[in-house]
This record gives structure tokens, sequence and C-alpha cells, in this order.
């Protein structure tokens, strides 16, 4: 843990997993599947590869891009996705 990338792709990765355990065990069917948190999570890990690697403006995208697709797919602040 060197670089606030690494801090900052964890913190969102720890936030997927929880979301994903949280929905995995609510009552009722299942309105995710573990392929909806698939590409945020490749997000994460390029975000992070990137950073690492002194390429500090695409990983930013990236970190965007994530957050982005997470709100808008996984819907994290709107409940369980209809």
């Amino acid at each position: 843990m060197k670089t606030v990338f690494d801090w900052i792709t964890m913190v969102i990765f720890a936030g997927l997993v929880v979301l994903f355990l949280q929905r995995s065990t609510s009552e009722g069917p299942a309105k995710d599947s573990v392929w909806h948190y698939i590409p945020a999570g490749i997000g994460c890990a390029l975000a992070n590869y990137l950073g690492n690697h002194g390429q500090e403006i695409p990983a930013i995208v990236v970190v965007v891009a994530v957050i982005a697709y997470t709100l808008y797919v996984l819907k994290p602040l709107g409940g369980l996705r209809s």
C-alpha cells in the first residue's frame, strides 16, 4: 500500500464486496448477479495498475468510470435494482 491509488481502489473494491454480500443475503429474488460486479472489479485493478506505473491521469479516468458504473448499474444508493 504505497500509493494513493492502492488506497482508493481498495476502498472502492471493499465497498463493492460489501454491496454484493448485502444484496446476496437479502430476502426475495436476486436482482444482481456476480457478473454485474466484474467490470467494476476489473476497473479497480486497472486503475491501481495504471496509478502504480506513473500514469495518474488514465488511472483517475478509470476510477471515475468505475464510480459512474457502480452508481448507474449497481445503484448502491437506490436499493435493489428493479
